[in-house]
């Protein structure tokens, strides 16, 4: 049986809207294909340092997880972006700007 796919757009808009919930600023970077592009989160705490997540197949279970793409001094994990984006011209870029840390990818519905 096939699991029904959420656009792109679509869960784009939903984490923001979620972000915006907890008072969390985020931009979009990069707008990637509204329907199927995949999606990077940068989150940077505001202190020269930054991670990029992206999602992946996890092996072990079969399902997608968030996983670190790039991690540590923000140019660094930025030049990390542009190689991605240079490879899929329809990928979505979100920065997170959080002092915390936050970043909610691990809760429910955005996991």
């Amino acid at each position: 049986m096939l699991e029904p796919r959420l656009t792109a757009r679509f869960w784009v808009d939903a984490y923001l809207t979620r972000l915006r919930l907890h008072d969390i600023p985020a931009f979009i970077v990069a707008h990637g294909d509204d329907t199927a592009g995949a999606v990077i989160v940068k989150l940077s705490p505001l202190n020269g340092t930054a991670t990029a997540y992206a999602r992946a197949w996890d092996l072990s279970t079969g399902a997608r997880a968030w996983t670190v793409l790039a991690q540590g001094a923000e140019p660094e994990v930025d030049a990390a972006i542009r190689r991605q984006r240079g490879y899929d011209p329809d990928l979505w870029v979100i920065e997170v700007e959080d002092r915390a840390w936050r970043h909610l990818l691990g809760d429910e519905g955005l996991a």
